[in-house]
């Protein structure tokens, strides 16, 4: 029996199944997409088993030395899932293979040394700090200064270097206790003990009492007020046996739920869900576009369809952007669905992440909701795939495997057989697209639930404020609606897309603005640590007091970041309670959670943060939104920065008056004539569609043509130029007219790390030779490794910079 078998070595040369024996031992154990060691090389490795056969071309194969799954961790339509990812986005197979597992199970590789012959023969030195089994890590080898002795013990035969394979996390396991005799037993010893041995009498009766037939330690702790002495001289006498058994870590283990009913729909809704059960119901595939504006009750169609999934006895994915939306998603979800439910996102660590996913491995639970990755939950029967806010860009993943996961989404429902549902109030111009042409069925709720009125909004002219005098960071306007907010006791939400301080640090005299040493960015101001950060290394310096250049001492901070912004709120409003969301605040985990539910709780007036906190928010106090600066995404260098605009000011804007009271939009910028924030205004998205069409037919970009994006980087710039050149001839040379090449150019971000960026963009509609002709350039310059050059290709690429 022979095991093909991919294993964990991201090169050109490893792509392929490799042959391995599978000794007698493991035969009827080995499955298809159990996780195995290998020897390979002189090293051990992990692979995934991928397929059987029964006679190789090869002839003194390797064995499969150990199975590290008693299950299949990968099912068969995730391991030719896997296939069809590698070939889309250009990776490696067990790139694509990785990224379907949590964190946890990724291996983590060991080296050891081991002894061969007795103890006694090896000098004292060495044999004294082997461990009971005669093994020694590498870690502590270096430690002692030992690899010299070592060395000469391996040359001689006398020890030898192994590689362990280890999962990076276990399972997580609870001490329990027992009653080691029998009732009859338990309770004459109860009568029988000394009068000083009351707390062991007390857990004596304990364990009598209880109908389980073992309890935590720390349960028998708690009640019988006892220490662990105790517990471990009752294990010595024999009174008590201890064991060990598996728990989940819960993230929501403090948390109640409270239950929730399903609400009657509206008519709009009905007509919105009907052709999605139609499907769900016929067992087929088909994809739906649910274009509803903010607060349309998207949600309540998405747990209705849900509901239907369960009772057929099937499995449902909700995808949902990052972390932003989790908290009150999880509370909606879990307040309907129960323990069904299972979660992952970001927040989590890597032990909750693994225990999660073991729950839906374990078919414990029959929905999950999660960020992107939860698109390859290991469900067998899926019933439907939503993603909500599909517009958002967190669904693009930007390191290897470079997947969408609305493209996975819908292979894997064509496989699957069941709907997908892309919901938005802003759906991104290429899903929009896709749904006039009839590629999507598109599904419109126009109104907000119960009617309620859009929020007002307001363009504030900053131009004109600086004209008058007012060089605040805040209209007069808006400064007058705060304080009204605050008289009211209602919410505000400011919104700012920046973090940090201050954009930069220049110099007034000679102009000198301080740049990240490594990459070609300015550095980002944060007051916290009184130091200048770049943003894309993490390089961090102190503020200097004068100018680099010309040693004046006019240094001063231009641009606003969130910290600006909450330091300017305290002198102008000195009554206001300020709570600030952004990285720097919510790095710790759980800080994401308890911030919202103090501003939902209410013990702030202003919710000040960055792009974190423009979605999914509902708060019935919330009665005015203020956008500080509108023009800080439109003037990147990229085709969407119009497209994103749009996008984020309308969902900003839907924060606002959700509920019984009347919301307020002010939305503040140097450039008001501009399209995308006219049309922001009164949320109008298909004029808005209409006319960003318009200029992408014009500027041939998504959706009427497809791009792919290369990257060439490497220390020395002319290296990059040539091979840049290179490249782009070979595009040029074999693809056909109808393709359009552009570059090679210096990418936006020029330097990052002290690596030199160049970058070629294809645009095409259709070029069957595309995807192998790309293959075989990242193979050419990879195989060779030629001198360090990285080629990064992206496939419908998201982050143009």
């Amino acid at each position: 029996m022979i095991a093909c078998v991919i294993v964990d070595v991201p090169a050109k040369q490893t792509d392929r199944p490799f042959d391995y024996e599978v000794p007698v031992s493991l035969q009827g154990i080995i499955q298809e997409g159990m996780r195995v060691v290998v020897p390979f090389g002189p090293r051990k490795i992990q692979g995934f088993v991928v397929g059987f056969k029964n006679d190789s071309t090869f002839k003194n194969l390797k064995k499969v030395e150990e199975v590290l799954d008693i299950v299949p961790v990968l099912n068969d339509e995730l391991l030719s899932l896997s296939k069809w990812l590698s070939d889309e986005t250009l990776c490696f197979r067990i790139s694509a293979l990785q990224v379907m597992l949590p964190a946890a199970m990724k291996a983590k590789y060991d080296k050891e040394f081991q002894t061969i012959v007795d103890r006694t023969s090896l000098p004292p030195v060495v044999s004294e700090v082997l461990s009971k089994d005669g093994s020694l890590t590498w870690k502590t080898a270096v430690e002692k200064g030992m690899l010299k002795n070592l060395q000469e013990l391996v040359t001689a035969g006398k020890m030898e270097l192994r590689y362990v394979v280890k999962g990076k996390t276990g399972k997580k396991k609870e001490r329990m206790v027992s009653l080691a005799i029998t009732k009859k037993e338990a309770e004459d010893l109860i009568v029988h003990l000394p009068k000083q041995a009351e707390k062991q009498k007390n857990i004596l009766r304990l364990l009598t009492d209880t109908n389980e037939s073992s309890m935590s330690v720390q349960g028998v702790k708690k009640a019988a007020d006892a220490s662990s002495a105790t517990i471990k001289a009752m294990i010595d006498r024999g009174y008590l046996e201890e064991s060990f058994q598996e728990v989940y870590r819960d993230p929501f283990e403090h948390r109640v739920f409270k239950k929730t009913t399903s609400h009657k729909l509206t008519k709009e809704q009905r007509e919105a869900i009907s052709p999605i059960l139609e499907k769900v119901n016929d067992y087929s595939h088909d994809t739906f576009l649910l274009h509803g504006v903010t607060g349309s009750g998207k949600t309540e169609i998405y747990l209705q369809t849900i509901e239907r999934i369960l009772t057929q006895n099937r499995q449902a994915i909700m995808l949902v952007p990052e972390i932003s939306l989790t908290p009150q998603m999880v509370e909606r979800f879990k307040g309907r669905f129960g323990d069904q439910v299972a979660v992952m996102h970001s927040g989590l660590s890597v032990g909750e992440k693994y225990d999660e996913w073991r729950k839906i491995h374990r078919k414990e639970v029959n929905v999950v909701v999660g960020a992107r990755s939860a698109v390859y939950a290991p469900f067998e029967k899926l019933g439907v795939i939503i993603i909500d806010e599909e517009h958002e860009s967190s669904y693009k993943q930007e390191d290897t495997p470079r997947y969408h996961a609305r493209d996975v989404a819908i292979e894997r429902a064509k496989r699957h057989g069941c709907p997908v549902i892309l919901g938005s109030a802003t759906p991104s111009l290429e899903s929009f697209a896709r749904a006039q042409k009839g590629n999507y069925k598109l599904l419109t709720l126009s109104k907000r639930m119960n009617d309620q009125p859009m929020p007002n909004v307001a363009v504030v002219d900053m131009r004109e404020e600086l004209r008058e005098g007012n060089r605040s960071m805040f209209s007069r306007e808006l400064l007058e609606q705060l304080k009204t907010r605050i008289e009211r006791q209602e919410q505000t939400v400011l919104f700012l897309n920046r973090r940090g301080h201050s954009s930069f640090i220049m110099c007034r005299d000679c102009g000198y603005v301080m740049q990240c040493p490594h990459c070609e960015v300015s550095m980002t101001y944060h007051r916290q640590n009184e130091g200048m950060k770049c943003h894309y290394c993490g390089h961090e310096e102190r503020v200097p007091v004068t100018c680099p250049e010309c040693q004046s001492e006019h240094i001063r901070y231009f641009g606003t970041g969130t910290q600006k912004v909450q330091e300017e709120l305290t002198k102008l409003l000195p009554e206001a309670r300020v709570i600030r969301m952004d990285v720097d605040t919510t790095s710790r985990k759980g800080s994401h959670e308890k911030l919202l539910t103090e501003f939902g709780e209410g013990h702030a007036d202003i919710l000040l943060g960055t792009q974190m906190i423009a979605k999914g928010l509902d708060f019935p106090n919330i009665t005015l939104v203020g956008v500080l600066s509108a023009d800080t995404m439109l003037h990147l260098p990229d085709f969407r920065s119009a497209e994103k605009t749009f996008q984020l000011l309308t969902q900003v804007s839907g924060r606002a008056g959700r509920h019984e009271k009347e919301g307020e939009v002010i939305i503040q910028t140097y450039t008001p004539e501009h399209f995308s924030i006219e049309l922001a205004k009164n949320q109008q998205f298909e004029p808005f569609y209409n006319q960003e069409m318009s200029m992408r037919k014009m500027g041939q970009y998504p959706p009427f043509y497809f791009i792919a994006l290369i990257t060439i980087s490497h220390e020395n710039v002319l290296k990059v130029v040539s091979v840049s050149e290179e490249i782009s001839a070979l595009l040029k040379q074999k693809l056909s007219d109808q393709a359009v090449i552009l570059g090679p150019v210096a990418s936006p971000i020029a330097r990052i790390q002290n690596r030199y960026r160049y970058q070629c963009l294809i645009k095409y509609k259709k070029e069957d030779g595309l995807k192998p002709l790309l293959k075989s350039i990242l193979n050419d310059y990879q195989s060779a490794k030629k001198d360090s050059i990285s080629i990064q290709i992206d496939v419908q690429p998201y982050i143009m910079m």
